[in-house]
């Protein structure tokens, strides 16, 4: 299947691109306009945005001025006529903030914040349209965030290889980025790696997408942050059990030892000094 779509995706590179440059201007969304209320396209393009989006919230890298959105509109106005997409994931890194009450319903680069820095697309089943550089309406989605939006990183994910790809643009076009020796690849936008992991969330085991830091250290989920943290709870509640059962076998052994001193002919006194024991203590096992 991956080959399949390879294959189709190089032959749309064949195509001519229209010699004409694109008049591009950004306009708000008018209030009337209908956005596409299409299915998605993959059962897993919900979770596999929404645990992407969970981890950087868990890791307190989502500010208010930050946007990150799935299957949520970007609209460019190209040779006077509004064009949207939904890209399964997307970020923002400066946007401005809205009335009040009011929901944001799309966002305009430039217009209402900065511009679009990254974007993924999950393949689906069936297309492979998230690589067509159809540069005439309907624009192909790679041709649309390559040069209209001009994102700086696009990724595409497969999660039926799986397989994993990063462009970057430069000087205008996309160039398809190789992973680390991790196997991971760097969003120089988030200061993060991205790569595959295989596992569970949610019931769902399967193979997703996440972040790294620049150390090398996996962003939990957040259910994972909360597991993290009732293990460590507990831990640290049997260690404070395990250090009251060891303070009270200590003071029985002192309390045990009052019967022998005594014997020795110490006096109650001299016994709770030292025993570092109370005089009631002393008394108690003086009888």
């Amino acid at each position: 299947m991956l080959e399949e779509r390879s294959l189709r995706g190089f032959f749309m590179v064949l195509h001519m691109p229209s010699t004409t440059q694109p008049q591009i201007t950004w306009e708000a969304l008018p209030t009337n306009f209908v956005l596409p209320d299409d299915p998605v396209e993959n059962i897993q393009q919900p979770p596999l945005a929404a645990a992407l989006t969970d981890a950087l919230g868990a890791a307190k890298f989502i500010q208010p001025d930050i946007l990150i959105g799935s299957n949520f509109a970007l609209v460019a106005t190209v040779n006077q006529k509004i064009v949207v997409k939904a890209p399964d994931w997307f970020y923002v890194p400066q946007v401005h903030g809205i009335a009040p009450g009011k929901i944001r319903r799309s966002y305009t680069p430039y217009l209402q914040g900065s511009a679009v820095a990254v974007v993924m697309e999950f393949l689906s089943d069936e297309d492979g349209g998230e690589l067509s550089v159809r540069s005439t309406p309907p624009y192909g989605k790679l041709f649309f965030y390559e040069q209209i939006l001009q994102v700086p990183t696009y990724v595409t994910y497969d999660p039926y290889a799986p397989s994993l790809e990063v462009r970057y643009l430069q000087d205008g076009q996309y160039v398809l980025q190789i992973a680390d020796i991790n196997g991971r690849w760097w969003i120089p936008e988030l200061s993060l790696y991205l790569g595959i992991w295989s596992g569970g969330r949610l019931g769902t085991t399967t193979n997703w997408l996440r972040w790294w830091d620049i150390s090398g250290n996996l962003l939990l989920w957040s259910a994972e942050q909360a597991e993290q943290e009732r293990q460590r709870a507990e831990q640290e509640r049997q260690r404070a059990e395990q250090e009251r059962q060891r303070a009270e076998q200590e003071r029985q052994a002192r309390l045990d030892a009052v019967a022998r001193l005594r014997s020795l002919g110490l006096t109650q006194e001299q016994i709770t000094e030292a025993l570092s024991l109370s005089e009631a203590e002393v008394s108690s096992a003086w009888e």
